[in-house]
């Protein structure tokens, strides 16, 4: 995934650039994650990889999936067909959207927790991480059972492990060195 996230930056910085210029940035967004969904379900991925499908034709299929409308985004998407690199769609609205976050000055946060969080627990807890970090937090939420307790939170490449596991993980490794 490393060598897709260094390919797809320089697409998502051009892409985020225009999207700017045009004031098109939320909409472009939406469509993004529309096209990394379609692009990851196994059909659509295996129709891409056929060599013998026109790359015109990949790119009007992925257009007509999603009902593109922007011409602009199905620009873009021709682009990608031709370069061959229609697979790193997902990783390119990643990156659109951690460029879109960082305009507003706000970071995207992933907690995860060993049991599903309820509302007020999850806005007291973004409440404290946005003090800690001093940022504006976009946060989610994944349920982790390993965890035991507790919660892990990874913002931007800062993991703060508050959990059970990694507190028992921590305690093993001391006590073994």
């Amino acid at each position: 995934m490393a060598e897709f996230a260094t390919i797809a930056r320089p697409y998502a910085k051009a892409l985020f650039g225009l999207a700017q210029e045009k004031n098109q940035i939320q909409s472009w967004l939406g469509g993004l994650k529309e096209l990394a969904s379609v692009v990851q379900q196994e059909k659509v991925a295996a129709f891409i990889e056929q060599p013998e499908q026109d790359v015109a034709e990949k790119a009007d299929v992925l257009a007509k999936l999603v009902d593109l409308s922007d011409q602009n985004l199905k620009n873009f998407v021709l682009v990608l067909a031709e370069q061959k690199r229609l697979q790193i769609l997902p990783e390119v609205y990643a990156q659109f959207q951690d460029l879109t976050l960082a305009l507003n000055q706000t970071k995207q946060a992933v907690i995860y927790s060993a049991y599903p969080l309820n509302d007020v627990q999850l806005n007291d807890l973004t409440n404290e991480l946005q003090k800690r970090f001093g940022t504006n937090l976009v946060a989610t939420t994944q349920v982790d059972e390993s965890l035991i307790g507790g919660v892990k939170v990874e913002i931007g490449d800062q993991v703060l492990d508050l959990s059970l596991q990694g507190k028992l993980n921590a305690l093993y490794t001391a006590m073994t060195n």
